[in-house]
């Protein structure tokens, strides 16, 4: 079998962000299983896009992944803006929950690696059983909130190269899951890594998710500031702006590409 190709990608502010919705990046996933190839996901937002312009080490990642799912509604609106027709952007919580449900009639193999504690994480593993009769997840971790030592890391490989998944779900938060994911990447058997963030703290209850019109209008971050203030305020206060500004200049720039080769 050839090679699985991937998708289309913008750059977006140095970023190379895939074109995609939700049923390519599925098939892309289910495919490169087949394939038992070997790829990584990342979940993109306006925070992992402005926060890859101050650290290498993610920005290393989101240029080497496989693909970077434009996760949040600014990034769709500005890709829109710079020539692209996407409907709607491809949110790492639905993502894995859709992933969920197809793995459940299919078979995939999952491996959960985050969540705030092994409480949180069992919690996780528990809704997505009840929620997706049949799924197969075939273990977890929720490592410690530092870096791992060289005979922690030697130890987790060989635990999930062990259980043998086809998918390692990563939720360790941005920038770590982007780094972990480039670092171990050669050493998994799992032909995918998908970093979801998030996605693993409201899959298990632990957070209430935006209402689906907060979602739309872009308005997430500003529901998720008001129940996580002090943990989010810096990161929202930082990088929106920044965003916006740095989005602008791109898009003053592309709008003037655009006028000269229409005059040519």
């Amino acid at each position: 079998m050839g090679a699985v190709a991937r998708p289309a990608a913008l750059d977006l502010l140095g970023i190379p962000v895939s074109v995609i919705d939700y049923e390519q990046a599925l098939a892309w996933i289910e495919d490169t299983v087949a394939a038992r190839e070997r790829g990584f996901i990342c979940v993109s937002n306006v925070h992992a896009v402005m926060a890859a312009a101050e650290d290498p080490g993610l920005r290393e990642a989101l240029l080497q992944s496989s693909i970077n799912v434009p996760d949040g509604m600014p990034l769709v609106w500005a890709m829109n803006l710079l020539g692209e027709s996407l409907r709607t952007r491809v949110y790492g919580p639905e993502l894995m929950a859709r992933a969920c449900a197809r793995a459940a009639r299919s078979g995939e193999r999952f491996y959960l690696y985050g969540g705030r504690n092994q409480g949180a994480l069992m919690q996780l593993a528990l809704n997505l059983r009840q929620r997706y009769p049949g799924i197969k997840i075939v273990g977890g971790y929720s490592p410690p909130h530092r870096t791992l030592t060289d005979e922690e890391r030697s130890s987790v490989i060989e635990e999930i190269n062990g259980a043998r998944p086809d998918v390692v779900w990563v939720g360790i938060g941005v920038p770590k899951q982007e780094k972990w994911m480039l670092d171990v990447r050669p050493e998994l058997d799992a032909p995918v890594l998908i970093g979801v963030g998030a996605a693993f703290d409201f899959h298990a209850g632990l957070v209430p998710q935006a209402p689906p019109f907060m979602q739309e209008a872009g308005l997430e971050w500003a529901y998720r500031l008001a129940h996580e203030p002090r943990r989010l305020w810096r990161r929202y206060t930082r990088y929106n702006p920044r965003f916006v500004h740095a989005f602008t200049r791109q898009l003053v720039a592309h709008r003037r590409t655009q006028a000269r080769a229409d005059r040519d």
